[in-house]
């Protein structure tokens, strides 16, 4: 008698227990699905305090970022490029990226000739649709 209700017993506990596994299952499922899903947002690299412009519009697919510091840095990628290598690196971009659209962020102290020069440097690079950022108002 005592064997069989040690034996009942055990049973009970064993049916009691939580099997963790179908919901380790779905939180790892849905990890990878938010993973896969999420939008990684793209940035040239450094902060720039771009101007201000009444007519400014929201562009949706700018892959190839540039940015302008006040002290006339480019930065491509996260990376401080030589005005010489921007050229290079937005062939290189392009070729990446076909449809790319070339998005310039310049600081409100950079000069113009710095900006220019990004300019001529992506349209020699083969992007004609080249833009310059800023805020809207």
């Amino acid at each position: 008698m005592r064997s069989s209700l040690a034996k009942m017993l055990q049973e009970q506990d064993e049916k009691e227990d939580i099997d963790m596994t179908p919901m380790l299952d779905v939180v790892f499922i849905l990890l990878i699905f938010f993973i896969v899903t999420a939008s990684f947002v793209k940035e040239a690299g450094i902060d720039v305090n771009r101007p201000e412009a009444a007519t400014a519009v929201k562009k949706q697919r700018a892959n190839i970022l540039v940015a302008i510091s006040d002290k006339g840095d480019i930065w491509i990628n996260k990376r401080k490029i030589d005005i010489r290598a921007v050229q290079a690196n937005i062939e290189r971009m392009k070729a990446e990226n076909p449809q790319g659209t070339v998005v310039i962020q310049a600081d409100k102290k950079s000069t113009t000739e710095t900006l220019i020069k990004v300019m001529d440097a992506a349209r020699a690079a083969g992007v004609f649709d080249v833009s310059i950022a800023a805020y809207e108002v």
